[in-house]
Formats: C-alpha cells, structure tokens, sequence
C-alpha cells in the first residue's frame, strides 16, 4: 500500500487552493483513518479557504462532509471495524467532560472540533477523525449522494423534525436551492403540506417534483399574504442566507408559528416583534448536529429515497468546483471524487 495521498490544501489564509502529495495520516489511539469516496463542497469551507474563521492553523485540508470507508483504526477504537461505511460532518469530535457533553449536548460542547477547520478534512484521499464524529452510511445510499446528507442534510432534516410540526401542518421552505431542495423533500416525506417559496420562477416545475404542494413565486407575489391564504405557516424553514427574504415571510406565520433559520445572512434581520406577540409565534435558528443525528438524516433519506442533486468534480478540478458553489451557479450541490 502506497504511504502517500493526493490531498487539496490551503497553504494560508486567502490562499489558492494546492493538489499536494501528502504522507498517509496515522490515525491517533481514538481516531479512525477514512478512504474518503466522496467529499462535498460547502459554503462553509470559504472559512478555511478566506481565513475568516478564527484559530485554524495552515495548511489544512478543507472538507467536511465526508463519505467513505474505515481503512484503520486506533488502538483504542472498537465501535468501528476495517470496511464499514462511514460519514464524517461538521461536528468533528466532543470531549465527554464539559457541562454540556455531560447533559448530551454534544454539539454544543465547550472544545469541540470541526471537521476540515480545527483538523485536516476529506478533499483528500484519507483523512482521519475522531471515532465519535463518524456515523454509519446505510449500504443502498451511494457515497456521491450521503457526501451532502453530511452538511445540507442533516441540518435541513433535523431543524425540521426539531419544530412542532406535525403531520398536515403547513410548513414553508424558502429558498430552493442547495439547502431547500432538500428541505422540500424532507417536508413532503414527512408528512407536511409543503410550500415552496422562491424568487425564481423557473424553479417551480423543480419544487413541484420534488414534492411540494404549493410554490410561491416571491418575486411577484408577496409570499406572507400568500401564506395566510393557505392558512398561515406553522413553520417557516429559512434557507436562503437573505435577511429580506427571511423578513418577508414572519407576517406568514400562523398561531405558534415558527421562523426557523438554518441559512445565515451577512446582514441584519429586522423584524416586526409586535406581529409575533400577537401569533404567540416565534423566531430562531438551527445548526446541523452530530454523529448520531446524520445517522439519522442518512437512514430516513435511504428510507424515504430523498437524495441531493450534484455535481461531481475530481480533486484536480477543486477551483472550478469551488468557484461553482461560491457563485451559487452549481445545481445544487458540489462533491469531490478523490
């Protein structure tokens, strides 16, 4: 077996990306070494890649959505066996010891990892995580489609199933794009009645297939009078990183409603608190989750059959394929292939 691997680097903060040769990376006592099928690419990568995230040391490998199978473990690893089908995500790792990790919160741990920042990541032919940030990839799921589930998914799939929503409610996307062509199929496989909102109108006969039951052209309607006439939102699932698309659609939620964002914007939101008040209706957010819940998001897209559309680059074409995803021109997701 050959010591070395193709690997994509930052070399420094702003830096352009570079194909290297690397040594093959030894897995610690408590690590897993993955041969890395598939790796998406995310618009959280841009931290690695314009170094606005603080902390993260250089070189380093980006990636964090990926897919592939268990090549070795740690001396102290066995939930894990050579040949299982793993995923790695965000959350790259907890510390069991923190208030937090002691309460279950493993996502909100106090010196938690992340996954292609805080460690070398999958736009690589190995990488090496944690064994508690792995999660098991049902066998009839292809890598190119679980890579995405990792990132878009799970944090689509799990702000949802984490609202008050229940079966028939109506719940809302807004934005169908690499988040919300997901969402959408989660929603109607859920059992929602489904609406699609989006300021491209060329995207309706898209969300209708992938199972909404209404769409709403915010660019020429006004998406919350729209909302009230179905009968008011109990959940608005905010994807598009818009602060006037997420303020559009508050005066569309119904009684106890809820606002969820899972895309952030780079500008203030301003919202009407008093229009809240009187709905008991409410705003927040929602981040991805960790090992187990992808586990989850994985087997529920598997049973369901939701599956991301990609675009799949090899490692040599990193920069078409990032420049793809950063201008929003790809459709709708971008995964590596080492």
């Amino acid at each position: 077996m050959s010591r070395t691997m193709r690997a994509v680097q930052v070399p420094e903060a702003g830096g352009d990306f570079e194909l290297v040769e690397r040594d093959l990376p030894d897995p610690g006592s408590e690590e897993v070494r993955v041969a890395v099928d598939a790796c998406g690419i995310c618009h959280s990568d841009a931290f690695v890649k314009e170094g606005t995230y603080p902390g993260v040391s250089y070189p380093r490998v980006p990636g964090h959505e990926i897919a592939g199978r268990v090549d070795t473990v740690g001396d102290r690893v066995d939930q894990w066996a050579v040949g299982d089908r793993v995923g790695a995500g965000w959350h790259g790792g907890h510390c069991f010891a923190c208030d937090r990790c002691r309460r279950g919160d493993f996502q909100g741990c106090e010196h938690s990892e992340i996954t292609g920042l805080t460690f070398d990541g999958g736009y690589a032919e190995y990488a090496t995580v944690p064994a508690e940030a792995l999660g098991a990839i049902p066998d009839d799921l292809d890598a190119v489609d679980a890579a995405p589930l990792l990132c878009a998914g799970i944090t689509t799939f799990n702000a949802l199933r984490n609202t008050g929503a229940g079966p028939g409610d109506l719940v809302a996307i807004q934005g169908i794009g690499g988040l919300g062509h997901l969402a959408v199929q989660y929603a109607h496989r859920m059992g929602f009645e489904t609406v699609a909102l989006s300021r491209s109108a060329g995207k309706r006969d898209l969300a209708l297939d992938l199972g909404a039951d209404h769409f709403v052209d915010a660019s020429g309607t006004d998406p919350a009078e729209r909302l009230q006439d179905l009968g008011g939102a109990r959940v608005v699932l905010g994807t598009a990183p818009s602060a006037s698309a997420l303020e559009s659609v508050v005066d569309g939620l119904g009684r106890n409603g809820e606002l969820v964002a899972v895309g952030g914007p780079d500008e203030e939101v301003h919202l009407d608190v008093s229009s809240l008040i009187g709905k008991r209706a409410s705003v927040g957010a929602w981040s991805s989750g960790h090992a187990g819940d992808w586990e989850d998001t994985m087997e529920f897209s598997a049973l369901r059959d939701v599956t991301p559309e990609i675009e799949s680059y090899d490692l040599a074409d990193v920069e078409t394929a990032y420049e793809r995803m950063l201008g929003n021109e790809a459709r709708f997701r971008v995964v590596l292939e080492p």
